[in-house]
């Protein structure tokens, strides 16, 4: 059975770091896109990083980019959040996905809390 399974989540000050892993089984995880999507309370989810097989990254809002880092070693099935100057609003649940549009294949994880507070 297919599944991708996050953790490392936690409540962090401002200005902190966390690093999240996402590792996946039951499926050829090297053919597949990677990502991270978060949902805050009260919003929708949203993107922030992809990395697709071919190990292309595509990040969600600007305000990302300079701030969290996806990447993904195929040989460990684990695609890895890294998380740099937290602020209160990144505070959401974190969401790995697993994704190969061509097929319709797409799995989630239940998902990891992120609470960023002083």
């Amino acid at each position: 059975q297919a599944q991708v399974v996050e953790s490392g989540g936690g409540l962090v000050q401002p200005g902190g770091s966390l690093r999240l892993p996402c590792i996946g089984s039951g499926f050829t995880f090297g053919r597949f896109t990677m990502s991270w999507y978060r949902q805050a309370p009260g919003k929708e989810r949203e993107l922030v990083a992809s990395v697709d097989s071919a190990g292309r990254r595509t990040s969600g809002a600007d305000s990302l980019k300079d701030r969290f880092t996806i990447s993904r070693d195929d040989a460990k099935r684990t695609v890895h959040l890294q998380m740099n100057s937290l602020q209160p609003e990144d505070t959401a649940v974190y969401y790995c996905n697993a994704r190969w549009s061509q097929y319709g294949y797409d799995y989630w994880g239940q998902g990891t809390q992120v609470t960023v507070s002083s």
